[in-house]
């Protein structure tokens, strides 16, 4: 008997959180028409330090990193960055700055030069929406 249900608890176990992974790596869904954008700077603006760099969005809602809350999430920020993964969780660098707590706004300072800044929404656990809310990738030139 006590074979069995350890067999029967552990089994079980396995099922649940395999189930809870899959949910965890599965993308969130994106409000249909959602957009994200950059409010300052401009495309092709001449800046200098301190940058200061304004998000916007339309058709869903900000929440903090860790909040389940159908049709929010949170910005990332994207310097001189190629290539996008929509697949797994934005990372964590000097080239993808998160926002987890909901912030709007950031300020801050690059080096002189062209840059490109993108913006890309990430869920509760920092996993692009399907189908991805990113912005377009802006220019700036830092004096």
């Amino acid at each position: 008997m006590y074979n069995r249900t350890t067999r029967f608890v552990r089994a079980s176990a396995s099922v649940i959180l395999g189930a809870f992974s899959l949910a965890a790596v599965a993308a969130t869904p994106a409000s249909p028409g959602t957009e994200l954008y950059f409010i300052a700077p401009d495309d092709g603006a001449t800046v200098s330090n301190p940058v200061t760099v304004k998000f916007g969005l339309r058709g869903m809602g900000v929440a903090p990193a860790g909040v389940v809350t159908e049709n929010t999430g949170h910005h990332h920020l994207l310097i001189d960055v190629e290539d996008l993964n929509f697949s797994t969780p934005v990372p964590s660098d000097d080239q993808h700055i998160h926002f987890g707590g909901g912030q709007t706004e950031t300020v801050i300072n690059l080096t002189p030069g062209e840059h490109t800044l993108q913006l890309l929404l990430g869920d509760f656990a920092h996993i692009p929406h399907d189908p991805p809310v990113v912005s377009e990738r802006i220019t700036v030139t830092v004096e």
